[in-house]
Order: C-alpha cells, then structure tokens, then sequence
C-alpha cells in the first residue's frame, strides 16, 4: 500500500485522491468478501508479530488516526486491531486539554502516552488536533501553526531515532459519505450513542479543514514520520490498507522471537 504514501515533494491537494477508490478490487460483493478475507488473513499475521515486537521490547509502533468526523477511526482501531494482545497496544483518545495540560506545552500531554518498547500505541486523533481545530476556528495565529509544524516533525524525529515506528493515516472519506454516515447515527438506535450536535457545526467548516488537512500533510509528512492518504468511503477497503501497512512496517523490523535465558539446556530440562 505504499502508494497511498505522500512523499515530502510538492503541496497534497485532496481533490487528487478518491476516497472512493478499491484498488485491484471490484466494488462488488466479490470485491468486498474477498478484500475482507485477506483482511483477516493480515490481522492474524499481525498478531504474530506483535507478540514478537513485544517479547523483544526493543521498538515500539506508533499509529496515528486522523479523519472527519466519521471517518473511520474508531472502526479502523476496532477492526485491524482485533487480533492484537492488549497487553502489547495502547489506545490513547485526546480530547479538550485539561486546566493541567493547558499549563504545559501542547506536546506535553502527548509525550506521555508515546508507546514504550514492545508496544503499539494508537492515537485516535492526536497531537495534529493542535494544529487543524484550532486553526480552523482561528483560536491560533498561523505564526503559531508553522512553529507547531517544526516543533511535531522534531517530536516524531525524536520518537523515531529512539526506536518508533511512525505511521501516520488520514482516512479520507467525501463530504456526502459522511451525510450518510451521520443520518445512519439518527436512523439507528443502536448508533445514536454516538451523536454529538457539534458534528453539524464542524461539517459546516468543511473546506477549512480540506484545507487544513492538505498544509498538515504536506507539512509533516517525513520519510522517518510519512502520512498514508487511505481511501475511507469503503470501510472494508479502509481496512485492508491500513492493516497492510502496519504489517508491512512490522515485517521490516525483523524481528525474530528471543532465545531463552544463557546457559540453560532446555533440551534437558524436566518439570517434576
């Protein structure tokens, strides 16, 4: 899924990727079955190699979820992560900073919760949240925003030469995918634990945060620390590709399960 990739060169603009696209599969129920098949297939081989990240407890993974509202984030987390050991993963969820957090700088309270060695640590939404809600409201300067930009690539620089895997997703869905999403919310009783009124008002500032999407991701989008564009309309396809790069980023630590401990012959060793 390295295609979905933004590399450092030149301005993103979102108009340029579909958030309906499936890649080399059809948008049929063939297409879909078949994209969850191999979907699972990459969840299982994900369990496998996080038991190895954590039994080596050398490295560390760090996801980040960025999206509209709706888009995806709990769903992704809920899906590609099924298969994990939750004593090896972590789920962090930022929300309005507290009077606490508020006294310290605004990576404070995300440095904190960076995953430590043998673990993965998802941010459902993130320390990018400082830089898009509150531009978009205008409760910052844009002076502020390019410090802030130079201050997250030298946060993720940090994370990444001490051993963090970095991979940053936007699950990119189109403004009438997320009308339908959230009618589904008013027509199902069983989604409408999840309605929030401030949803309206944000989907009002629609093309702000395309905007402000496009400048995070062209900004920060490092080779140490990259962004991934995901198609999102399709929630089986959303899926897929994430778990297919997180996959891959495990593959390339090689990782092999430790020996036990020296000098022992388990070989000869018995359990009375």
């Amino acid at each position: 899924m390295k295609q979905y990739e933004v590399t450092s060169a030149g301005k993103v603009k979102l108009k340029d990727h579909d958030p309906d696209e499936t890649g080399e599969y059809k948008k049929t129920d063939q297409g879909k079955d078949k994209a969850k098949a191999d979907t699972a297939k990459l969840i299982a081989r994900l369990a496998e190699l996080q038991e190895r990240l954590y039994a080596n407890a050398t490295r560390s993974v760090l996801i980040v979820l960025q999206g509209m509202d709706t888009s995806g984030k709990d769903g992704t987390i809920r899906n590609v992560m099924s298969g994990v050991n939750p004593q090896g993963c972590n789920v962090v969820a930022f929300k309005t900073p507290s009077k606490d957090e508020l006294a310290h700088d605004f990576l404070w309270r995300v440095h904190r919760e960076a995953p430590p060695n043998g673990h993965i640590g998802i941010f459902n939404r993130s320390h990018y949240e400082d830089v898009l809600i509150t531009r978009v409201h205008g409760w910052v300067s844009e002076a502020t925003v390019k410090r802030r930009f130079n201050q997250i690539k030298m946060f993720e620089e940090l994370l990444h030469d001490n051993g963090t895997v970095i991979l940053k997703f936007f699950l990119h869905i189109s403004k009438a995918e997320q009308k339908e999403r959230l009618e589904a919310r008013i027509a199902d009783p069983g989604k409408r634990w999840k309605w929030n009124s401030g949803d309206l008002e944000e989907r009002k500032l629609w093309d702000g945060y395309m905007r402000a999407f496009e400048d995070v991701i062209s900004a920060t989008s490092t080779k140490q620390a990259p962004w991934y564009i995901v198609p999102a309309n399709r929630k089986w396809y959303r899926n897929l590709v994430v778990a297919e790069r997180v996959v891959e980023a495990l593959e390339s630590l090689k990782l092999k399960m430790p020996s036990g401990p020296e000098g022992i012959d388990f070989s000869s060793l018995k359990i009375v």
